[in-house]
C-alpha cells in the first residue's frame, strides 16, 4: 500500500505543480547548509533514519537551514522579521489551488512560522529576474508545528511559475507541496501534435476506481516509470466488475494513437483494457452522464511488462478518456497523441489568457498585434468565459468602419487567431 500520509484536502487530487518529475526545480535560496532545499521537490514522501550523522550533523530527508543569531553579543537573538526561503520554478505555469508543508520528522528543528508565495515570470528567467518579480501572498504568515503537514487552500485565479517559501527565523520543512491546474500557454502548442493527456499540459487523473497501491496521477506523469510504484496500480477485485481512470485531457482534441504502458507490471497486469472518450464540449458531464460516452478503443489483450501501441481510427473528439482494465491490475503509463480541435484549442486559450497578470495579458495581446490601449481595454473585459464573451469583447475594441477600420480589423484579426475565437 502507498506510505503517503493521507489528506482530507480535495486540491490534492490535483497535479503536484512543484514535483521534480514534472519539471520543478530550485531557483535559489539563501540558506541550505544542513539539508539541501532540492529535497523539497522529491516525489516521494520523506524517511527518517536515526543516528545518520554526517559532518554537518544528523542526515535529515528535507530543507533544513542552520540556526540564526543576532548581530552582536548584546543582541545574541534574530529579528522578528529575519527569515529564511528558498524560491520554485513550478514544473508546470498553474493556477494554484492549495499548499501543503509537511515539517515531518522535523521537532525539535521546525520553523515557528511560514507562509507561500508566488510570481509569474514568463520565458526562461534568470534568479536575479526571478527574485526582483512581483511576489503575490499565497498562504500568509502563519504558525507551523513539528513533523504536521499542514494543508492550505489558495483561492487565487492568477496563473504563476515560481512561488516562494519562508520560514521564521529558520529550521527545517520536508516536502512542499503545490497542487493546481496546468495553464499551458497555447501558443507552445499550435500546430503540434503531443500527448493529450499529459500532465505536463493539463491532462490530469481526476476520478479513479482504486487508488489502493499507488496514484492513478501516475499514469499520465512525465516519462517512463523506471520501479513498478512509479504505474498505478489496483487491489485484486474481488467481484465481477473492473477498474477504471478517468482523464481530463489537455483540451478538446482529435485522439490519433494511444499506448498502454505496462512495463515492470508482470504478475499483475490487467489481462484486457479499452478506451472511451466523452466530449464535454457538447454541454454534458462525463461525470454524471454514463450515455455520453464512446468506443476509442475496443477491449484488448494486454501482456505483462510491454508498452502497447495502438493506431485510433479518426472520429469523434474527446474532452476526456476513460482507461478501463479487467478486471483489475497495474498500467504503468497511458499516452493519447493527438493534436486539438479549434474548440479544444480556444477554451484552453481563453482558460490561459483568463488568468494571466494583467501586464502579461497586455504583452500577449500587442505582440499579436493591438494597440496598447486595445490591449488594455480587452485585459479589463476579462474574465472571457466563452468563445461569444471573446468575440463581443474583441468586436467592441473599435468600430471597423472609421478611418482606421482596416486595421482594426487586422488587430481584431490577431486577438481572434490568439485567442482562437
Amino acid at each position: 500500500m502507498s506510505n503517503e500520509k493521507p489528506s482530507s484536502a480535495p486540491f490534492t487530487e490535483l497535479v503536484d505543480l512543484a514535483s521534480r518529475r514534472l519539471g520543478a526545480g530550485v531557483v535559489a535560496t539563501n540558506e541550505d547548509t544542513f539539508a539541501d532545499a532540492e529535497n523539497l521537490l522529491v516525489a516521494g514522501p520523506a524517511e527518517f533514519r536515526p543516528h545518520t550523522f554526517g559532518h554537518k550533523g544528523q542526515i535529515m530527508d528535507g530543507w533544513e537551514s542552520r540556526r540564526r543569531r543576532g548581530v552582536s553579543a548584546q543582541q545574541p537573538h534574530p529579528t522578528d522579521e529575519d527569515h529564511d526561503w528558498v524560491i520554485v520554478r513550478l514544473g508546470a505555469a498553474g493556477v494554484i489551488r492549495g499548499v501543503i508543508m509537511d515539517t515531518a520528522h522535523f521537532t525539535g528543528n521546525h520553523p515557528e512560522s511560514g507562509s507561500v508565495q508566488g510570481a509569474s515570470v514568463p520565458g526562461h528567467p534568470s534568479p536575479e529576474e526571478v527574485e526582483a518579480a512581483e511576489w503575490v501572498d499565497l498562504v500568509p504568515r502563519t504558525p507551523l508545528q513539528g513533523d504536521t503537514a499542514h494543508e492550505f487552500e489558495v483561492g487565487n485565479e492568477q496563473r504563476f511559475t515560481h512561488v516562494r517559501l519562508n520560514i521564521w527565523p529558520d529550521g527545517g520543512v520536508a516536502r512542499l507541496r503545490v497542487y493546481g491546474e496546468v495553464r499551458p500557454d497555447p501558443r507552445d502548442l499550435d500546430g503540434l501534435t503531443f500527448d493529450l493527456a499529459a500532465q505536463e499540459y493539463g491532462g490530469v487523473a481526476e476520478a479513479a476506481s482504486d487508488r489502493y497501491f499507488s496514484s492513478p496521477h501516475n499514469l499520465n506523469a512525465p516519462g517512463r516509470a523506471t520501479v513498478m510504484g512509479e504505474g498505478w496500480e489496483t487491489r485484486r477485485r474481488r467481484d465481477k466488475a473492473n477498474d477504471w481512470v478517468q482523464i481530463a485531457l489537455a483540451g478538446g482534441g482529435e485522439a490519433l494513437a494511444a499506448e498502454v504502458d505496462t512495463t515492470h507490471f508482470v504478475a499483475n497486469a490487467p489481462g484486457w483494457a479499452d478506451l472511451v472518450g466523452y466530449d464535454a464540449s457538447r454541454g454534458g458531464d462525463p461525470h454524471t452522464d454514463p450515455d455520453g460516452w464512446f468506443e476509442i478503443l475496443p477491449r484488448t489483450r494486454l501482456q505483462p511488462d510491454t508498452r502497447h501501441r495502438f493506431r485510433l481510427v479518426p472520429g469523434r473528439t474527446p474532452t476526456h478518456v476513460r482507461l478501463n482494465v479487467y478486471p483489475d491490475g497495474g498500467v504503468a503509463r497511458l499516452r493519447l497523441t493527438g493534436r486539438l480541435t479549434e474548440a479544444g484549442r480556444a477554451a484552453l486559450a481563453l482558460r490561459w489568457f483568463d488568468s494571466l497578470p494583467a501586464a502579461e495579458a497586455e504583452a500577449a495581446l500587442t505582440g499579436a498585434g493591438l494597440t496598447a490601449a486595445e490591449a488594455t481595454a480587452l485585459t479589463a473585459a476579462r474574465p472571457l468565459a466563452d468563445a461569444a464573451g471573446a468575440t463581443a469583447a474583441v468586436a467592441a475594441l473599435r468600430p471597423a468602419d472609421g478611418p482606421d477600420g482596416e486595421q482594426s480589423s487586422r488587430r481584431r484579426s490577431a486577438s481572434w487567431r490568439l485567442l482562437g475565437v
